[in-house]
């Protein structure tokens, strides 16, 4: 077993730790004797050509994301479809919304050991434009938001990068022009936001679908119709904790396997934080596209809510 440890040296913004990180790793890995690389990225997307690059030597490798949510989708990326690999998160990024999902075992993902000697599982991906997101893709002013958030992240941590950027982006307006093509039919005018979350939690602890599994072969597709900045402000706290179902008139639920967004004008998709340009975007569900380590006894937990809206 070998062992690769993806170190971000920019993950976390002014939080950034990449020598600490680095002497945690050698601290518990040297004593044990295994074969283990720490690798520093240098690029976009570096990280999941580090990966493949390993992956396709057969050998079976654990791959450990240092970073945030960006990291862990990069690494996922690489090691998709290969079943000598399996990828985990050990988080110390900007947001570090993914292992949310996981409750209140969350924290147990900070313990190197127990990601070491942890469980495997396979996990859903969501292929978008052939790029592989672990948590949520999404489209609109939330994307907008995701994308800007690491201008801020410089200077503020966590949910105040994604506040300053939210303030900032509403200024530039609200709705998109968008033609969305769903399993369960075709949607046409301005919206607000798209979004597919595989996980529960984005944007520095938004959780727009409590019931979202990243197991459970379906993802949870949230479409918001129009809307205008004052809209927002009354109703983005309920839609930062997963109440959409109050607003079966602006937001509509589906949960299915595919969904294709079309714009007039190139978009940005944002891939667990990370940005991609587009005019046309499909994103399509994977069933267990990547392994993923969990520390033992730690499985993702979600409160299995009715909520409104229609399923396939």
């Amino acid at each position: 077993m070998r062992h690769l440890f993806i170190v971000n040296p920019v993950a976390g913004g002014k939080r950034s730790d990449p020598k600490g990180t680095i002497e945690r790793i050698e601290s518990f890995m040297a004593p044990r004797g295994e074969e283990y690389e720490v690798y520093e990225t240098v690029a976009h997307m570096d990280a999941a050509e580090k990966v493949k690059r390993e992956a396709i030597k057969g050998r079976p490798l654990r791959v450990y994301a240092c970073g945030g949510d960006g990291t862990l989708s990069e690494c996922a990326h690489g090691a998709a479809g290969y079943g000598n690999v399996a990828v985990t998160h050990y988080p110390c990024g900007t947001g570090n919304d993914f292992v949310r999902v996981f409750g209140e075992d969350a924290a147990l993902f900070r313990d190197i050991g127990a990601l070491v000697e942890g469980d495997v599982q396979p996990l859903d991906l969501i292929d978008v434009n052939g790029r592989k997101s672990v948590n949520i893709a999404s489209v609109g002013i939330d994307a907008r938001v995701g994308t800007d958030v690491h201008k801020y992240s410089k200077f503020l941590g966590g949910a105040g990068a994604y506040c300053m950027s939210l303030a900032v982006n509403l200024l530039h307006g609200v709705n998109r022009q968008f033609t969305i093509t769903t399993d369960v039919g075709v949607y046409a005018g301005l919206f607000t936001l798209v979004c597919a979350c595989n996980g529960q939690y984005y944007g520095g602890g938004f959780n727009p679908v409590r019931e979202a599994l990243p197991d459970d072969g379906a993802i949870d597709f949230l479409l918001v119709g129009k809307t205008s900045r004052l809209t927002i402000a009354r109703y983005l706290k309920d839609y930062a904790r997963g109440d959409y179902a109050k607003y079966p008139k602006l937001i509509k639920h589906i949960r299915g396997r595919h969904l294709k967004i079309e714009g007039d004008e190139e978009f940005v998709v944002s891939i667990d934080g990370e940005a991609l340009y587009a005019k046309s975007v499909s994103m399509r569900l994977i069933p267990g596209g990547v392994n993923f380590i969990r520390p033992r006894g730690c499985r993702p937990a979600a409160p299995r809510e009715a909520a409104a809206g229609s399923s396939v």
